[in-house]
């Protein structure tokens, strides 16, 4: 038993080398780790459908698939997983976590591309390096779905507008023969240049009791 927890406070000090988090967090995200797959080795998607609070979230589709997106784990390779272990899945928590301060400019600037890489994979449902119209629609629609006074035919309209303002942005840098088929990584980076990603992408890891997950707004 001393040789196994030995190894396990080996494991845990790598994962928070590697991923930025605290040996005390990494044990708090192994027990919540433990009680979604009940004691066993690998996590899957119904696991995460348990989590009562993301269960309401309008884009938990996009969530859920996040974890299992190869590209979100290291992996020189497109399409998902059927299951994670505990290390895949602190490494996409991982981009959830928020800076530490007073960090050197490169680093923070490292970060927020991280971040919005992610947040990119999420978008890029089919892995072809853009963002469609009808991947930005969906998302779009989804996320209006929450609000009982939005219609389908409204929530269509409004993201139709959304696209077409992006597009709008983007399509200025095009040559004239070329066809706009959607939003590049490095167009999306520039659409959301004034955002701060980097302290709005965040999940309250401390708040993170074994039945809910909570995102920071």
């Amino acid at each position: 038993m001393g040789a196994s927890q030995s190894g396990r406070v080996h494991k845990f000090q790598e994962l928070a080398d590697k991923t930025g988090f605290s040996i005390e967090q990494i044990k708090n995200l192994h027990s919540r780790f433990t009680y979604l797959t009940q004691d066993e080795d690998t996590l899957r998607r119904e696991h995460l459908e348990n989590i009562s609070n993301l269960a309401i979230n309008p884009i938990r589709r996009q969530i859920i698939e996040a974890f299992f997106d190869k590209r979100n784990l290291g992996e020189n390779e497109k399409g998902c997983l059927q299951e994670i272990s505990f290390e895949e899945f602190v490494t996409v928590l991982s981009f959830f976590r928020p800076p530490k301060p007073r960090i050197p400019d490169e680093e923070m600037k490292n970060i927020r591309k991280e971040k919005l890489r992610f947040l990119f994979n999420m978008h890029d449902t089919d892995n072809d390096g853009v963002i469609t119209l009808d991947e930005y629609r969906r998302v779009v629609e989804e996320l209006l779905s929450s609000y009982e006074t939005i219609g389908a035919e409204t929530a269509k309209a409004i993201s139709d507008g959304a696209m077409l303002e992006v597009a709008s942005v983007t399509v200025g840098q095009m040559g004239p023969d070329e066809f706009y088929e959607g939003i590049t990584f490095e167009q999306f980076m520039q659409i959301l240049q004034n955002l701060e990603i980097e302290t709005k992408m965040n999940i309250h890891f401390w708040n993170l009791d074994t039945t809910t997950m909570k995102c920071g707004k």
